[in-house]
Formats: C-alpha cells, sequence, structure tokens
C-alpha cells in the first residue's frame, strides 16, 4: 500500500468520527454534547475553525496578489493549489460555524437582516462573498477537465479568465476587512481577554498576521503535497515565499511588543504567571523562530528549514488566534472550559472531509505547474509482482479491494465513536431546569438566581427615582412607571387586575416573592406564563361558557385574542401578536429589559461601563 491511499485510509476513519460526532451534536444540542456554557459561548469550534481558519485560508489572497498585483509570474505555479486550499478553509470556517450555532438553520439571516452597526455582520457578508470569489477564481481549473469539453462550459471558461482580475481586486478587498474584523471581535471584550493579548489595534495585527501565515501555509502545503504526490519541490520558489514572510514576521512582531510597551503591559510577560509562560510560548513559534529562521539565507534555502519554519509559523498562528480567543479568556471560578472529544472530532473530521477533497481535485485536475513534476513511487523489492502472464492473475489492488477496506474501516470508526459518545448525549436534557430562587436584600436587591456566586446588585429605590424623574414626560403616573418593568402583578400575591405600584413590588419583596419569578419561573428554559383554570374562573360567565370571550375559532393558542385586549397594563411585549404565552428564561427576561437601557444611558452619560457586565454582576 503507498502512502496515498494509506493517507486516505486514515482521513476516512476521521471523517467517519466526526460525521457520528456531528449527527450526535445536532441531534442532542450543544449543551448535552460540549463543554460550552454561559462563561465560555465561544469555544473552541470558533477559536480554531472560524477565527484561526480564516488567517489560515489567507495564502489565497497573498498569492493572488503576488501574481496579478505585483505580477511575479513566477510563482504561479503555485496559485492554483492555494486558491484551492483557501477556498477549502472557508468552507471549513462555514461548516464550523454551523456546528457551533445553537440555531445553525438561521445561519441565512444576515443576508436578509442587515445591522450593519455589527462587526459580525461584516465578516459574514465578507465570508460569504469571499468563499464565492474563491470558488469562481478557482472554476477554470475544473472547466478545463475533458469532461466540461462543450461549447456551453468553454464559454464560461473564457468569460471567468476574462474576470479574473477584477475578481483578485474584490477578493484581496473583502480579505482585507474581514481579516482585520476578526480582531475587532475581540474588542468588545477589555475585561475578558487577557492584556497579553487583548489590544485596541488587534485589526492591525490580525491583518499583519494572516499576510505571514498565508504565505506560510502556501509552503506547508506543497511540502504535504510533496510528500503525498512524491513532488519536486523547487526550493528558489518558496525561499522567496519565505524572505517575504520573514519580514512581514519581523513587522508583526515589532508592532506587537512596541504595542505592550505602550500599553505599559511588558513586564507581565515575566511574572512567572501561566498566561506569561504561554504568552512567552506562542510568540516564539509562532513569530520570532520562524522569522530568524527565514532570515538566514542557508536555512531560507533548505528543506529541513523552511519546512521547520513554515510548521512553526502555522501551528503558532493557531495557537495565537486560541489564545486571544479562548485560552486567555477570563471566566468566573467554576465556568472553566476545555473542549470535550466531540469538538475536537468534529473540528477534526472536517479538516479530514476537505483534504480528501483536495485529493480528489489534484488527483484529477491540472493542479500543479510543470515546475513540480510527478514522479511514480518505486516499488519494494520485496513487493510482490502485480500481474502473473501465466495465470493471468493480478495481485494488485484493485478498486473493489480498495471499496470494501474502506468500508471495513469506516464500520469499525463507527462503531467506536458511538461506543465513545458521552453518557450525558444520551441521557441529559438539552438545558436542564434551574428553578428561580427569591432575591435577596430590599432596597439593595442581591439577584442569583440560580445560586452561581454571579451576584447581580440591583438597587430598586435608585432606579426608581430615575423612573420617577419621567413623570409627566414618558409616563403619566406612578403605575405607569413601574410597569415598564413589572409588566404583570403576581397573582397570589395580588390578585387579578391589580393594580402595580412601586407600593405594592417594595411590599412583593419584603414578603419573599419576586413579581419577575412569579413567571419567569426557571433560569434558562422559558415556561408557560398563562393559567388556563384561572381565567376559566375569572372571566364571565365562567367555566366553559368562558371560552368564546378569548378564542376565536379552535380551542387553541392561535385562536386566542392577545392579552393586552384585557390587560392593558401589561408592558413590554403585550402589544398585539408580539406577546408570548411562554414567558422567556429568568437570564433572558433581565437581560432583555436591563441591558438596553444600560447601554441608552450609557450612551448619554459616555460611560462604557454601564453597558458592561460587570456595572451588574459581581463574583463572591
Amino acid at each position: 500500500m503507498n502512502r496515498r491511499n494509506l493517507l486516505k485510509d486514515m482521513l476516512w476513519i476521521l471523517v467517519t468520527v466526526g460525521v457520528v460526532a456531528g449527527l450526535v451534536r445536532f441531534a442532542r444540542g450543544l449543551g448535552a454534547t460540549t463543554n460550552l456554557n454561559d462563561a465560555t459561548p465561544w469555544g473552541f469550534w470558533i477559536g480554531f475553525d472560524v477565527i484561526a481558519g480564516v488567517a489560515l485560508a489567507a495564502g489565497g489572497f497573498t498569492l493572488a496578489a503576488t501574481v496579478y498585483v505585483f505580477h511575479l509570474e513566477k510563482y504561479r505555479p503555485v496559485l492554483r493549489p492555494a486558491i484551492l486550499t483557501a477556498f477549502l478553509g472557508y468552507v471549513a470556517v462555514i461548516v464550523g460555524l454551523i456546528a457551533d450555532l445553537g440555531l445553525p438553520w438561521n445561519i441565512w439571516r444576515p443576508v436578509v437582516n442587515w445591522q450593519h452597526h455589527s462587526v459580525l455582520f461584516e465578516v459574514a457578508w465578507c465570508v460569504m462573498l469571499y468563499t464565492t470569489v474563491l470558488g469562481l477564481e478557482f472554476l477554470p481549473a475544473a472547466l478545463e477537465h475533458p469532461l466540461f469539453n462543450r461549447p456551453v462550459f468553454q464559454t464560461v471558461l473564457r468569460w471567468v479568465k476574462r474576470l479574473t482580475l477584477p475578481l483578485v481586486v474584490i477578493g484581496i478587498a473583502l480579505s482585507t476587512l474581514h481579516q482585520s474584523s476578526l480582531g475587532s471581535l475581540l474588542l468588545i471584550m477589555p475585561f475578558r481577554v487577557h492584556e497579553l493579548w487583548y489590544s485596541p489595534i488587534l485589526p492591525v495585527l490580525f491583518f499583519v498576521s494572516a499576510a505571514a501565515l498565508g504565505l506560510m501555509m502556501v509552503t506547508l502545503e506543497s511540502f504535504f503535497s510533496a510528500f503525498v504526490y512524491r513532488h519536486q519541490i523547487k526550493i528558489e520558489l518558496f525561499s522567496g515565499l519565505g524572505k517575504a514572510a520573514a519580514v512581514v514576521l519581523w513587522l508583526f512582531l515589532a508592532i506587537r511588543v512596541g504595542d505592550l510597551v505602550l500599553r505599559g503591559v511588558l513586564p507581565g510577560a515575566l511574572d512567572g504567571s501561566w498566561q506569561s509562560v504561554l504568552f512567552l510560548v506562542e510568540i516564539s513559534i509562532s513569530t520570532l523562530i520562524p522569522a530568524i529562521l527565514l532570515s538566514i539565507p542557508a536555512s531560507r534555502k533548505s528543506l529541513a528549514g523552511l519546512g521547520t519554519a513554515s510548521f512553526l509559523t502555522v501551528f503558532g498562528m493557531i495557537l495565537h488566534r486560541l489564545s486571544a480567543s479562548v485560552i486567555a479568556v477570563e471566566r468566573p471560578v467554576g465556568a472553566s472550559y476545555f473542549p470535550n472529544w466531540v469538538e475536537f472530532a468534529i473540528s477534526i473530521g472536517i479538516v479530514s472531509g476537505l483534504a480528501l477533497v483536495f485529493l480528489f481535485f489534484a488527483e484529477n485536475l491540472k493542479l500543479f505547474g510543470p515546475e513540480t513534476m510527478h514522479a511514480e513511487e518505486k516499488p519494494s523489492p520485496y513487493a510482490k509482482p502485480q500481474f502473473d502472464p501465466i495465470t493471468k492473475v493480478r495481485f494488485c489492488e484493485t478498486l473493489w479491494d480498495t471499496v470494501g477496506r474502506r468500508t471495513l474501516l469506516v464500520v469499525v470508526a463507527l462503531a467506536l465513536a458511538i461506543t465513545l459518545i458521552p453518557e450525558r448525549a444520551w441521557t441529559a436534557d438539552q438545558t436542564p431546569a434551574v428553578p428561580v430562587m427569591p432575591v435577596q436584600g430590599l432596597n439593595v436587591l442581591r439577584i442569583d438566581g440560580n445560586r452561581a456566586g454571579a451576584f447581580a446588585y440591583f438597587s430598586h429605590k435608585s432606579h426608581e427615582e430615575r423612573q420617577g424623574k419621567l413623570i409627566g414626560t414618558t409616563y403619566a403616573t406612578e403605575q405607569d412607571m413601574c410597569v415598564r418593568c413589572h409588566h404583570l402583578s403576581d397573582w397570589e400575591m395580588s390578585g387579578a387586575g391589580a393594580t402595580v405600584t412601586s407600593q405594592s413590588i417594595r411590599a412583593e419583596v419584603a414578603g419573599g416573592l419576586s413579581s419577575c419569578r412569579g413567571c419567569h419561573s426557571d433560569m434558562y428554559n422559558p415556561t408557560s406564563a398563562f393559567d388556563h383554570d384561572l381565567h376559566l374562573t375569572l372571566v364571565q360567565p365562567g367555566g366553559n361558557q368562558s371560552c368564546a370571550q378569548c378564542h376565536t375559532g379552535g380551542h387553541s393558542a392561535s385562536t386566542a385574542v392577545p392579552c393586552a385586549t384585557c390587560h392593558t397594563n401589561m408592558g413590554p411585549g403585550a402589544d398585539g401578536k408580539a406577546f408570548s404565552y411562554f414567558a422567556p428564561s429568568y437570564v433572558d427576561a433581565m437581560h432583555g429589559l436591563c441591558i438596553d437601557c444600560h447601554e441608552t444611558e450609557s450612551q448619554k452619560t459616555s460611560n462604557p461601563l454601564l453597558g458592561s457586565c460587570v456595572t451588574c454582576h459581581h463574583q463572591e
């Protein structure tokens, strides 16, 4: 068996395990199959598949700019492999993002729901567009296959080739935008990302590092292809890429260290903490050592030196992106995160599947230039002959032999993967029920519904005074003021149709009963806020004869009139069909009610902390 078939067998095993893990993830949800939590909504999939994956695919725009913008034609032989690697890299980003989304079927929404103030919106559009551009740039390689030797396909081929330069320019612009914007995503976490990785110039650092990583990723991919297909590596060609990468790496190192010095946090890299050790290891293998190796002509022109530098750069930059987005992110005590094997299996399965696609195209299309010629594998002198001319028996492996062997490997991998699936993936609910506990205090409430120790402090008196200043303008009465937050009075406390006032709310709190948790009774799950039996009793004439008072058709929630028809003082969400008969979780209710107001006040007072989590949440 040659190395190519052995590699494919291994990749098929990894793909099978990844498919099983993916099916279980989509069937049982994130909570039952991953180690993600409220403190770590972004885990390994975002850090590796998306933030690092986009950077790994940067070779497409760097080589396209090298050939078409700077007219360095000697690099054209490696342009198609670079474009294909970039295209498959962005496909991996999209598949990894789908695996990470809690509601993956909503991934299309940025196409129609434009949030032009959102950095993530810009990244989503750039990734979609650039993936399309890469597909068009690689299309000529596919249309040159004899299968498409027909007039209609050849017409498309000619037009695509004419559009190559505009596509390259568009691709460079899109890459510049979203490579830098990935760093902008982390700018909203100044108090969570460790100071050695957080920086106001993260967009610049991400773009510069992507340029260096793209050049080295192309080199590493060429080493991989040469190993699998026994190509001849033209060392002079990749030595030039290494020389350019060295300049970019030194630039990245100067910008990063200079930023640490100007912000006064460089001493933290030497304080002996685990973050400082991680930082020194990461910056050494991602930047310093490769930059030194690539700056030495003898090292740069040797296979060992160039291969080592490319591997260290790729591995180190992946570590850099993972550190900034996952590893070096501060979390509350008891909310640590380490990905489980399902998360690893899905990511490895995605990479393995796209590696198989790369090998398929490499074997069936004109992917490599004439400078990298195939060299036939020399059979071992101890190998059996492939054909016996006397008996007419063929000893070499046939197609059916390959299919049978890989089928057996897939079945074994399938059984092993099912056995290793975590038990909680089969037995645990997607989101365990966590009843909301009463708040503590009176004037200053300490809210810790699920007893996790992350208290949210709420001063009812100060909020009442702040809202009370608007009486006569926004609010006509004290009741209108209170309804903004307390849109329903607790039935057990006040009875149907009770008037909500600040005094009645304070009385409920003093009695140990929160009007909020009366309906929002679970921390994370939506719960029914409608008491059907109570309405049958209260709505006249009473009993089943009351149905016609609320239902316009059949006996179902869809035929019921809006709650605001009778309850005119319900406040948020009460208008028309916007109100749901299911109360959102306590967390969603609190955040939905508080965050918008805090962000608005933050802009008015120019106080950015007012809209941050630490304003309300304190770890104890």
